[in-house]
Formats: C-alpha cells, sequence, structure tokens
C-alpha cells in the first residue's frame, strides 16, 4: 500500500490544474461571495498584492499569502457589523481575512507524495507547486528519480520551506506559473487509487480512528450568532442539536462553511443575527443552488421592521420564503419547522460502520468539507463526531512510514 504514497509525486497531482489566479486582499466582500461560489472546499486564498516596483520573478506567491476566507467568515462579518449591509459588502477582505500564512506551503514538484501528505497533516490547507517548463510529468513507477537523481528525504529550511535534497529546485528555472492544490484535489486523487490502498478503503471509519469525536455543537434554541464562538478551524463547523435525557445529542443541522457556500449572504447574515440556530439551519442550506446576487437584499438588523403590522417587502432567508420574517417564527416550534423542511436542510451524514470509501465518495460528490457521524445502531441520529479531510489524511497514511533512500 505505502508504493503509491512513495511512487508518485505532488507533480502527478498537478495535470490539468489550471494556472493560480491570486484573489487580492483589497477586493471588496462583494467580489470574495462570487469567487467563494466557484471555488473548493467554500473557501478561497487571499493575498497580498505586490509591492510597488516589485516584480513577478522576485517575489514568490507563497511570501505574498495572506490566509484563507470561507463562507462562514464573511456571513459572519456581517451579522457583527449591523446597519448598512450593501456598505459592508464594500468592505475590503483585509479587514475580514484572519491572517494565517501557515495555511499554505510551497513544494517542489519532485516532492513526494507521502511527504506532502505529512505537511497537509500539520494543518497545512493548500500546496503552492510551480509549473516549471522542465515538469513533463513522470512515471509512476520510477517516480522515486527526478531528472536522473534519487530524491531524498526533505529536509526543511531555516524558511519553513521544504525541498528535496538531490533534485533540482524549481526556483532556478524560468518560468513563474504556479498551481494550487487543495486537500479536495488529494482525496480525489486517492479515490482513484483505492486498489492500491486496500484493505483501509473497506474499512470502517470507527476502526481506522478516522472520527474527531471532540466535535463542536450548539442547542437548536441557542441564538445563532453563539455559534460563531464556539466554530473550530478544521473542519469551520458547528452541529446544531438537541440534547436528550440520557445527554446524547440528536443532530439537526449544522452551521458551516459549507452549508453557506452558495447561500444569500446578505439574507444568512440577518438571520444569524435575529434567529435561533434551530431556526437557521432549517432554511441555510435550501438556497444551496441559489446564485449569489448580495444587491438583491437589504436585510435590517431589527426584528421590528419584520413584526406583526409591518408590510415590508417580502425578505427571504431560504429559497421558499419559510416564514421566518413574521409572529410565525414564535408559533411554531424548531421540532415543528424541522418536520416541515427535513430534507432541504438535512446535514450531510454517515454511520460509525461506514467504510472510509463511501465517506470519501460522500465528501467529494457533495463537494462537502465534513461529514457528521451518527451511531448506526439507534434511529435517532445520535451524533458521536465529526470526518474531514483531516481524518482522510490521517487514516490512510496511518501505517505508512516515509522510507529514506
Amino acid at each position: 500500500m505505502a508504493l503509491i504514497f512513495l511512487h508518485h509525486v505532488v507533480g502527478d497531482l498537478t495535470v490539468g490544474k489550471p494556472d493560480l489566479v491570486e484573489f487580492p486582499e483589497s477586493e471588496p466582500i462583494d467580489s470574495a461571495v462570487k469567487a467563494i461560489a466557484n471555488s473548493s472546499e467554500a473557501a478561497i486564498a487571499v493575498w497580498r498584492g505586490r509591492e510597488k516596483g516589485e516584480e513577478a520573478r522576485t517575489s514568490s506567491p507563497a511570501a505574498r499569502f495572506v490566509g484563507v476566507l470561507t463562507s462562514l467568515d464573511v456571513v459572519a462579518f456581517l451579522a457583527r457589523v449591523g446597519g448598512d449591509h450593501q456598505a459592508a459588502m464594500r468592505t475590503a477582505v483585509s479587514e475580514v481575512v484572519v491572517p494565517n500564512p501557515g495555511l499554505l506551503r510551497e513544494v517542489d514538484p519532485g516532492t513526494r507524495l507521502i511527504d506532502a501528505l505529512e505537511i497537509m497533516k500539520q494543518g497545512v490547507r493548500r500546496l503552492l507547486v510551480r509549473k516549471s517548463v522542465a515538469w513533463k510529468g513522470m512515471s509512476k513507477r520510477f517516480s522515486i528519480m527526478y531528472n536522473g537523481k534519487w530524491l531524498r528525504n526533505t529536509e526543511t529550511s531555516s524558511a519553513g520551506t521544504i525541498i528535496n535534497s538531490g533534485q533540482p529546485s524549481s526556483s532556478a528555472l524560468p518560468d513563474d506559473k504556479f498551481c494550487c492544490l487543495s486537500r479536495e484535489d488529494v482525496i480525489r486523487f486517492l479515490i482513484c487509487c483505492l486498489g492500491a490502498l486496500a484493505p483501509i478503503p473497506l474499512s470502517s471509519i470507527s476502526s481506522l480512528g478516522a472520527i474527531t469525536l471532540n466535535y463542536s455543537h450548539i442547542e437548536a434554541s441557542s441564538p445563532a450568532l453563539e455559534a460563531l464562538l464556539r466554530v473550530p478551524d478544521d473542519p469551520r463547523a458547528i452541529a446544531v442539536v438537541e440534547t436528550n435525557p440520557d445527554g446524547s445529542h440528536k443532530i439537526i443541522g449544522d452551521i458551516s462553511a459549507y452549508q453557506l457556500w452558495k447561500c444569500d449572504y446578505l439574507a444568512a447574515a440577518w438571520a444569524m443575527a435575529n434567529i435561533s440556530a434551530g431556526q437557521f439551519v432549517i432554511g441555510s442550506d435550501e438556497n444551496g443552488t441559489t446564485p449569489v446576487s448580495p444587491s438583491d437584499f437589504t436585510i435590517s438588523s431589527t426584528m421590528e421592521e419584520f413584526g406583526v403590522g409591518a408590510s415590508p417587502r417580502p425578505r427571504k432567508f431560504s429559497s421558499r420564503s419559510i416564514g421566518f420574517f413574521s409572529n410565525l417564527a414564535s408559533q411554531i416550534s424548531v421540532g415543528q419547522l424541522r418536520s416541515m423542511y427535513l430534507g432541504r436542510s438535512a446535514p450531510l451524514t454517515c454511520k460509525h460502520t461506514s467504510s472510509l470509501a463511501a465517506v470519501m465518495a460522500q465528501l467529494l460528490s457533495h463537494r462537502a468539507t465534513h461529514v457528521w457521524v451518527t451511531d448506526a445502531n439507534s434511529e435517532d441520529g445520535i451524533l458521536l463526531g465529526v470526518i474531514g479531510f483531516s481524518g482522510i489524511l490521517n487514516a490512510v497514511t496511518k501505517n505508512v512510514i516515509p522510507r529514506t533512500i
């Protein structure tokens, strides 16, 4: 099984990948919303612009990387600012994105796949790979050789950049084009090699230890805005639950970057600031296929405009105007609302007995960042944990030890 990781290199995953297109931190939020809708992992990488007089060849994109902006970050920002949301949409991305250069690492196209996976397991979300003119692909069988030289163990430079000793440095090549690999790209590659990974893909995710048991959650009756205080870094998701008498949790939805990926951001921001978490998740993903058009919404941060006796132009949080903007929301319980709209807002779940291959396919088919894991022995959706890209990478490399060449 380890051969797939030792005989493949990062360059094998870049075939057909488009050139890197940097999203500047000076762009407004409304431009970021459109970029996120077309991104993978419901997030975009944000870059600092080149200094005046700074040439492309003298500045690696990795040195100008700022951080990753998710759909949840945008909605959270709009929910907090209140007031004129249309003006907030014109705010520069630099004021919203959390700087975290450690989420990206530049690697050489000849870096072994096993070394690249080890980098991602340490928290890196993106791999920046130079599309050098010298790189024309590599024989998978003999990929432990690069331009006639043996690949050796990776060494970490003082700057934290991974370089492979014994192979030519891409920085010395004239080509300045790059591409960016996400964790989704890696999982897509691995799912095409399930036979070589046997027997791991057919093993249950619980037996592989791929489930994160310490998941974040919030009660359905709590204000949705409180979820922003509990959202972990990876995955960017918090479960909305109802607590049973025995202390177990029944999941009814989640607040996450994935669920808000293609939603109406202004409407979602108003809802997050004004309604409960249980009500929020019922409409949060109903706009999943609705084109993003923030200019169509003028969201107020107060409930009074939508109370009894008011007759404003109808606002919508979900694509079917489920009625949160009237006194109906106070008359219907969360359980009734869930039964009315279950299916359109149901969270993405799997059983703890599900195979790793099935979960990988589930993630990729839904373009999701995580799947909530429930107890297979319960019919009530008792939540056990969550599995995301990190759990999968840890599972497939658990018994693989990098080989010294």
